[in-house]
């Protein structure tokens, strides 16, 4: 499995962007996120990728100062009312793990983890242990994440032997009293 398609799988998980409404208030374009109610200043976005409905269809581009899309050359100003869109950032300490994965643990791990029905940006807490031991021939030990779906919560811990074989053990434990334990050995 090649880097283009792992990120294909995570940009099609679920609840992969904050999506709201945009008003101007005061010359300044506030976000106003649909789950939470929460308003934010949409120009913290501003130089970053974000997608506007737009003429019936989600449309991506810059977001530019004073109101202003950059859509392939084309500018396209924000109106107030308008459905917009952001793609959420992936806890650091994530995305490092799972670039350490090999590809059927990686496989494993995010379809337990979506059959479970959460996704990659439910992420809340992540410690990654293998991390530091980088430079060690034998890794060992345990990464601990957190995911929080708004309706119930996975605590998730991997258990990794990385010697001559490599060992990967995942513990899903749901605040519902649910578990599933995978274990996966590589030579």
């Amino acid at each position: 499995m090649g880097q283009l398609q792992r990120m294909q799988l995570i940009e099609h998980q679920s609840r992969a962007f904050l999506e709201g409404v945009i008003e101007n208030i005061n010359d300044q374009w506030v976000f106003f996120d649909y789950e939470t109610d929460e308003a934010m200043m949409l120009e913290h976005y501003i130089d970053q990728e974000i997608e506007i409905y737009f003429q019936h269809k989600w449309i991506k581009g810059i977001l530019e100062e004073d109101g202003r899309l950059n859509h392939k050359n084309e500018t396209i100003f924000l109106m107030d009312k308008m459905k917009v869109r952001m793609r959420k950032q992936i806890v650091f300490s994530l995305q490092m793990l799972l670039d350490e994965f090999e590809d059927d643990v990686f496989l494993q791990f995010l379809s337990t983890l979506n059959t479970l029905d959460f996704s990659i940006y439910d992420c809340i807490f992540c410690h990654n242990h293998l991390s530091f031991l980088d430079n060690l021939d034998k890794k060992q030990g345990v990464n601990i994440l957190i995911f929080d779906n708004e309706e119930s919560v996975v605590a998730v811990q991997h258990h990794f032997i990385y010697e001559n074989d490599k060992q990967d053990r995942f513990e899903f434990t749901l605040s519902t009293g649910k578990r599933v334990v995978i274990d996966k050995m590589l030579k």
